[in-house]
């Protein structure tokens, strides 16, 4: 999660805009992994990935033959590795820039939205310098990209409404499921007190709506209360509060990594389906725990 200070500046921002500041929160935060910058040669910068097949595809015959020898450029998606650190990736930018900037910079999503620099004509921008210059000011900066391909991408109803399949399927591509972006973006929002919540948001109150809920970090109730009650009966150790916290996430993606699960702590329709499945499995062993617990509660006041 982004520290106060952060939250603080992505808040003011937002209000700005006049979009509810956990949409924007949720959003930023599952983009950029919860980092607002990077200190780079002593600045603080945006967050920034460098997509060498977008770089092949801008530069001439000449130059695109020195940036694949440089390993800059590759007409294969995803052949060019980003290094681990920002500040090598900025210094692959500079290298990059040094055979053709714009191109350069229009091969590089900024900031915490990660909105691509090639996008700049179509957000209305004079030149891709004038959307990088947007996203170095700052977090108010990298917020108001970040709104404005929302809104010119057609996404800001699905932000309001908390239609985070159709949000994530718009943001992030059609294998956004494969990521969990739907399920991160909506855990993310009940976290930073999100008011709407939408069909494909995380319950904050228990109430189970007309479809499946997703219930992660934030959640309460008695939706959540089941949860561990279940995980519970499987052998997870957990107390039933109704809260779900770090130990319920943890216990959570225990099951789902025994269960081959994507392990993302967030109890969603196919962790659900996959405990009902799991509970059926053992009836009798359920029984016999439950049962268990029972007898301990009542000889030690509590289990």
């Amino acid at each position: 999660m982004f520290s106060k200070d952060v939250v603080s500046e992505i808040t003011e921002a937002a209000k700005a805009l006049d979009l509810e500041p956990a949409s924007l929160l949720a959003v930023a935060e599952v983009e950029s992994g919860g980092k607002a910058f990077a200190l780079v040669a002593g600045r603080r910068e945006p967050l920034i990935r460098f997509e060498g097949h977008y770089f092949d595809r801008r530069l001439d015959e000449d130059r695109r033959a020195l940036a694949r020898e440089k390993g800059l450029a590759s007409p294969v998606a995803g052949a060019i590795a980003n290094p681990a650190t920002q500040e090598a990736r900025w210094r692959m930018l500079k290298e990059a820039a040094a055979i053709d900037a714009k191109a350069a910079y229009e091969s590089v999503s900024w900031g915490l939205g990660q909105v691509m620099g090639a996008h700049w004509n179509w957000l209305g921008f004079a030149s891709v310098d004038a959307l990088v210059t947007e996203a170095r000011s700052g977090i108010a900066g990298q917020i108001r990209l970040m709104a404005l391909y929302i809104e010119k991408a057609g996404l800001a109803g699905a932000l309001r409404d908390g239609d985070w399949n159709a949000f994530a399927r718009g943001y992030n591509g059609p294998a956004y499921k494969q990521y969990g972006y739907d399920t991160k973006i909506a855990a993310a929002y009940a976290r930073y007190g999100g008011k709407n919540v939408g069909k494909d948001s995380v319950a904050t109150d228990g109430g189970m709506g007309s479809g499946p809920v997703l219930l992660g970090r934030g959640a309460k109730g008695e939706a959540v209360t089941e949860l561990q009650r279940d995980l519970l009966a499987l052998g997870y150790a957990l107390d039933a509060d109704g809260a779900f916290g770090p130990a319920t996430a943890a216990a959570v993606m225990r099951f789902q990594e025994d269960n081959g699960l994507m392990a993302d702590g967030i109890a969603g329709p196919a962790t659900q389906a996959a405990l009902r499945a799991a509970l059926s499995r053992n009836g009798p062993l359920v029984r016999l725990w439950s049962w268990l617990r029972q007898r301990l509660s009542g000889l030690f006041g509590g289990a």
